[in-house]
């Protein structure tokens, strides 16, 4: 029914909490594919205990598209390898997913963190994301649904764009498709990079690629040294 799939590099400390989720899932029909870019600790070690398919990987827009190429269900889920949800996540998900009649969802976010700034920007980000749905869709990369059909019809993530890939992905589908975020569900999102990087530092950076993309579009060069890299 569905196909779970997963870039990874170097994702040994948070690998095995989201594929513990997805073996708890009271929905059992789905697939995981782990597109891995050349990961040197266990990660690969992990996926294959957990019985995941591995495909190469490289940056994230490259590990989802040699995925989704050989995902053999009719629904993507793609998915951070840093996500948490709970054991009924795919069964709603999926269920509001068909009712609604949807092509591509996005979900509402919470942060795995107690601090009360993460727990404000991601409120934010869910409103926003709420509003803009039915005239610019937005949502995040961390966890979206689509139809192959759809992914098939847009030829996938554009791999020249350098950030916000997800967004650009999420536009083009949405021209062809139904997009709606899903109220049935939320997932967890791990503030790894707020933490390392500083959270005005990665709040600055969203605020100034959103400007860059109103006025001169997708953000095919490297302006803001973003590391697609993922962190430890």
């Amino acid at each position: 029914m569905i196909s779970i799939i997963i870039p990874t590099w170097n994702e040994e400390k948070y690998l095995p909490i989201l594929l513990e989720c997805i073996k708890k899932q009271t929905s059992k029909n789905y697939e995981i594919i782990v597109a891995d870019a050349n990961s040197t600790d266990m990660t690969l070690k992990i996926a294959r205990k957990y019985g995941c398919r591995i495909v190469k990987g490289g940056s994230p827009a490259v590990g989802r598209n040699n995925g989704a190429k050989v995902a053999k269900n009719n629904i993507l889920l793609f998915l951070d390898a840093d996500v948490q949800f709970d054991n009924n996540f795919l069964k709603k998900a999926i269920n509001e997913f068909k009712k609604r009649k949807l092509d591509i969802a996005g979900v509402f976010l919470t942060p795995l963190s107690n601090k009360l700034i993460d727990r404000i920007f991601i409120s934010i980000f869910n409103l926003i994301i709420f509003i803009v749905q039915f005239f610019c869709p937005h949502a995040s990369g961390s966890s979206i649904f689509c139809r192959k059909w759809l992914y098939n019809r847009v030829k996938g993530f554009d791999k020249t764009v350098k950030l916000g890939e997800e967004l650009d992905y999420i536009h083009r589908c949405s021209k062809l498709g139904k997009f709606r975020i899903l109220k049935r569900v939320r997932v967890g999102l791990s503030m790894r990079r707020f933490d390392k990087e500083g959270r005005i530092k990665v709040g600055t950076r969203h605020l100034m690629s959103t400007l860059y993309r109103i006025f001169f579009g997708q953000i095919r060069i490297d302006v803001f040294k973003y590391n697609l890299r993922y962190q430890k």
